[in-house]
């Protein structure tokens, strides 16, 4: 089974990230597409409360799509959300064909060497690249260290969940840039207002 991963904050998830992985779903052969929510970002601020409340909203925003799957994989670990050991247990749970395909954008994989077990972590992933439009890109030293990756090449989408986040803080419109589930969910339960 040829696997692809899509993993993240998700702090929400937003109409960029479903577009990203539509572009994949379209653009790529993968028998199978999951969406891995961090439970505790390793390099992130976090709230503990909003753990559950990211996994929720990532269901919602992909129920309709049946090609995409949602995996708590890292809420069952209840530690730091490491890649390398998150992967480690995907090989485990899936009869992989080939290497796991992981989304990565430029500014995190211009960091992928200071990442948790990075040198182990090259063997185990080819690496889908997506570039922001304002990104000089050039990862030839990456290549020349043992990292696999192809670029994905959708036209850049602005959007941020940081965008979102202070959007809501300040009583503004996000209904077109999270799907309708997302923005309800958000409402319904206060989430990102101080």
């Amino acid at each position: 089974m040829k696997l692809c991963v899509f993993a993240g904050t998700f702090n929400p998830i937003h109409n960029a990230h479903i577009m990203m992985a539509k572009y994949i779903l379209n653009n790529f052969d993968f028998d199978k597409f999951l969406f891995i929510p961090a439970y505790i970002p390793p390099h992130k601020d976090y709230d503990r409360d909003m753990c559950v409340h990211r996994l929720n909203m990532v269901k919602l925003a992909i129920e309709d799509v049946p090609e995409f799957e949602v995996s708590d994989i890292e809420f069952q670990r209840n530690d730091k959300s490491y890649t390398y050991l998150t992967v480690n247990e995907l090989y485990k749970k899936y009869q992989v064909e080939g290497k796991i395909n992981f989304i990565i954008g430029t500014d995190a994989f211009a960091n992928i060497e200071s990442w948790y077990e990075a040198e182990k972590l090259k063997e185990l992933l080819d690496f889908i690249v997506f570039v922001r439009d304002d990104d000089v890109v050039n990862f030839d030293y990456l290549s020349e260290r043992g990292y696999r990756y192809k670029f994905a090449h959708m036209d850049f989408v602005d959007i941020s969940s940081t965008m979102i986040r202070n959007l809501i803080e300040n009583n503004e419109e996000i209904s077109n840039l999270v799907p309708a589930k997302v923005e309800e969910y958000i409402r319904k339960n206060g989430l990102y207002r101080n």
